[in-house]
């Protein structure tokens, strides 16, 4: 068995996607932790700690350079030549196939494809709760931290709205995803003990620890 940290290093993630990653796990977490009723808690962490592996390939690595340290960006750039020479140039399908190679369940990998801005009309229809809190959890945090969702949605389509390939965001349809989003955010707190407000970056700085010493 490996740790979260050890699965980590051994896939060469970089400072910024382990923070981004864990940020999303320990979201998830207090999620789960105070959601009334039954849940697939293992699944739900597990996808949320996994779901951008592959993500080097699509990494802006002019943004934030402090993220790249103390490697820098030319190592991460060849690192980047490595994922796409051994996965392809798809972000989405080399997380799949990571995610297999670690030994994730079906089910946990079907959650992590649940996961994305693009997918919130139909986590909005699902009756999926575990789908809809991997979702809501990785909207909840920025490259830089945890953020209410309007302002980390805001937040994304001005970052990513240049991007050709980002339809979702930068298209006319970024109103009825954010609309679903704003609906999965009610459906998953009138279901739990908390208010969205109380997850702050604060508040799960130890989750982060504790996860990252979780063993799969």
């Amino acid at each position: 068995m490996k740790t979260v940290e050890q699965i980590y290093s051994e896939y060469k993630i970089n400072s910024g996607l382990q923070l981004h990653q864990l940020r999303t796990g320990a979201v998830a977490k207090i999620i789960c932790d105070n959601f009334k009723g039954d849940l697939d808690k293992k699944s739900i962490i597990l996808a949320c700690l996994f779901h951008d592996m592959g993500n080097i390939i699509k990494f802006d690595l002019n943004f934030s350079p402090e993220l790249l340290e103390p490697e820098g960006v030319e190592y991460w750039q060849k690192i980047r030549g490595e994922f796409i020479e051994k996965y392809g140039e798809s972000e989405h399908v080399a997380t799949e196939i990571i995610a297999e190679e670690i030994g994730l369940p079906k089910e946990v990998i079907d959650h992590i494809k649940s996961i994305g801005f693009s997918n919130a009309i139909k986590n909005n229809l699902s009756s999926s709760y575990e789908n809809k809190i991997c979702n809501y959890s990785d909207m909840r945090v920025s490259p830089l931290g945890v953020l209410p969702f309007r302002e980390r949605a805001l937040e994304g389509r001005k970052r990513y709205l240049a991007r050709k390939d980002n339809h979702a965001i930068a298209s006319d349809n970024f109103e009825e995803l954010f609309s679903s989003m704003e609906n999965i955010e009610k459906q998953i707190f009138v279901k739990t003990k908390i208010k969205p407000e109380e997850i702050t970056e604060e508040s799960i700085q130890e989750i982060m620890k504790e996860l990252r010493n979780l063993t799969i």
